[in-house]
This record gives structure tokens, sequence and C-alpha cells, in this order.
């Protein structure tokens, strides 16, 4: 997977690499790819990261964050909540928007918002196949397909309106600095 090579390398090359899983995934506790709340999982890593740096060792470091995908969204936001104590981060491909092309379309975003409380950990949020659209490289896709650390089943539906909501704001937030920054 590129986040645990990339990570490597850093270590290799003498920097201090911390990361976790988020609850759910990887080797983590929890109901598979479950995201009740996307502040949860912000918080975690907040308490996480600020733990690890708060340690004599590390309290004089720079420190960056780095996060691909959804990791890129909890990245933004670890950083929005908190930008003095951030040195920077790396970005690789952020959630910072859901695309049109897999974006469902609002009325069934709507139908699904209604249901998300009764049945918020079932797999029926129509989907086309992230994999194929994100790997263009037929080598890349299959490394990512025998993976078995990766999600390949459809969302639950709580996780993935927290997804979209999180897109959402990410997105007008990102939207809103840019406006702000001089040309």
């Amino acid at each position: 997977m590129v986040v645990l090579g990339c990570g490597t390398k850093l270590a290799a090359a003498g920097f201090g690499v911390f990361g976790l899983d988020y609850e759910g995934h990887g080797r983590s506790m929890g109901a598979r790819c479950y995201i009740k709340k996307f502040d949860n999982i912000v918080a975690d890593c907040d308490w996480f990261f600020k733990s690890v740096c708060g340690s004599s060792e590390n309290q004089v470091k720079c420190r960056f964050l780095y996060g691909e995908s959804m990791g890129g969204a909890v990245a933004l936001l670890l950083h929005r909540k908190d930008p003095a104590f951030w040195d920077g981060a790396v970005l690789v491909a952020p959630m910072c928007k859901i695309s049109e092309k897999v974006k469902p379309h609002p009325v069934v975003v709507n139908l699904l918002t209604r249901v998300e409380e009764i049945i918020p950990k079932w797999k029926i949020v129509p989907t086309k196949d992230v994999i194929d659209s994100a790997f263009k490289d037929p080598i890349k896709r299959e490394e990512i397909r025998n993976n078995k650390l990766i999600y390949q089943d459809k969302p639950r539906l709580k996780t993935a309106l927290e997804l979209l909501r999180t897109s959402m704001d990410l997105e007008s937030s990102l939207t809103m600095v840019c406006l702000l920054l001089p040309p």
C-alpha cells in the first residue's frame, strides 16, 4: 500500500513516523469501515498525535501530517482544529470533494438521509467501483484488490453519508480559503 511504503521510507531516512488505524479500519476493532461520526475519527487522531508529540523527545521536533484519500480529509481537519500545532501537511489525493461521477443523485441522498439512523450499518449505498476509478494502472489496481486491509464492499449507509458531509464541509472551507488568499 502506498502509505505504508511512504512511511517506511521516511522512517528509514531518520524521520519519526507515527500512524494509527481508524476504528473499524485496518486491524482495529469495531464494525468494518463503519463511521458513526467523522468528528470522532478526528478527535481520536488529535488525542493520539498530541500524546505522541507531547513526549519529551518529540516536543521540539517539527510536526507534519501525512494523509492520503480519507486520511487527507482527516489531516485537513486536524490542521483546521489546531493550525498552530502543526508545521505543515503532505496530502496525496485528499478526500476534499467527492466526484460528481461517484456521488449519488440528490434524491437518493435525501432518501438515504431519512433512514440513516434506522439502518446505519447496512451496505446499501449505490456506488461505482472506486478502485477502478482511482487506479488506472492495472498492476496497481490488482495490488490494491489483493490487499485484505482495503475495504472493497459497498459503503455502509452512515459511513457514506459522513464521508459526503465531510467532503462537502472541506470543499466549502477550502473554497473560502482560496477566495481569501491574495492573487
